[in-house]
């Protein structure tokens, strides 16, 4: 499996979101999307997903040009988590996770349908709550459902947008653990993420975003004081720890 990005460009109106942004991504690795706010983070995931349409420039899964796919086909391979689930209306965790398998149900689910999605739920340890309410759960929960409905489309490669906002520190680790094992088993990942520790010790390649361009990619080498400062405006210090990157914030620069 690879996913690849060339030359995508967005605009909203006149003003030019994404610029010649180019990337790939191959089975069982995860890319992290890292810059601060409004460097267009959130902005490429839709684009890829087909939620928005890239000004100019092609996306291309194994080969094939993802603007010919039909949506049922995108959803079978894409998995979208997003950074906030806006719906409201009641539905239970296990009918939540069934969502995902829309795009392979005609009428109604079959049988194959429910024990994919009582697998991921027995997975995401949620059985507990399979018949509660999303809107009842906490944040960590919720995130976990949201992760199991797109792991419920069997998809190739997973999107998350901030999978790790609002979370405590427990539940990041649990959240960003589902997602490495499913990349273990050669699911890919691209996930737009804030926290630099987090993204140099989960993340396999990195993409850092300035003002909507590719500042920098590469792997894990990339995340440098020199870096990081030059896109942050903040002094940092790194230290290499069990083979992952920790990025110790210091102080705004002037």
């Amino acid at each position: 499996m690879k996913l690849e990005v060339e030359g995508l460009e967005f605009s909203y109106q006149q003003e030019k979101v994404l610029e010649n942004i180019e990337l790939k991504v191959d089975a069982g690795q995860i890319l992290g999307i890292i810059g601060p706010n409004g460097s267009g983070k959130s902005t490429l995931l839709k684009c890829i997903n087909g939620i928005l349409e890239p000004d100019t420039g092609e996306i291309w899964l194994n080969g094939n040009n993802l603007a010919e796919f039909s949506r049922n086909e995108l959803a079978q391979n894409i998995g979208y988590v997003p950074q906030k689930e806006n719906r409201k209306f009641p539905a239970n965790v296990f009918d939540t996770v069934l969502l995902g398998r829309k795009p392979y149900i005609s009428w109604k689910p079959t049988e194959e349908d429910l024990t994919i999605v009582a697998e991921i739920i027995d997975m995401l340890c949620l059985e507990s709550i399979s018949m509660r309410d999303v809107n009842c759960l906490s944040g960590g929960q919720r995130q976990k459902v949201m992760i199991g409905r797109a792991l419920a489309q069997q998809p190739e490669v997973m999107l998350l947008d901030e999978p790790t906002s609002e979370l405590d520190l427990k539940h990041q680790l649990e959240v960003l653990n589902v997602v490495k094992a499913q990349v273990a088993h050669g699911v890919s990942a691209i996930m737009a993420i804030h926290d630099l520790s987090l993204a140099g010790r989960y993340c396999d390649k990195v993409v850092m975003l300035d003002n909507g361009q590719i500042f920098d990619a590469g792997g894990l080498e990339i995340l440098t004081p020199k870096n990081i400062e030059s896109v942050y405006d903040v002094k940092v210090s790194i230290k290499d720890h069990r083979g992952s990157k920790l990025v110790i914030p210091e102080e705004p620069i002037a």
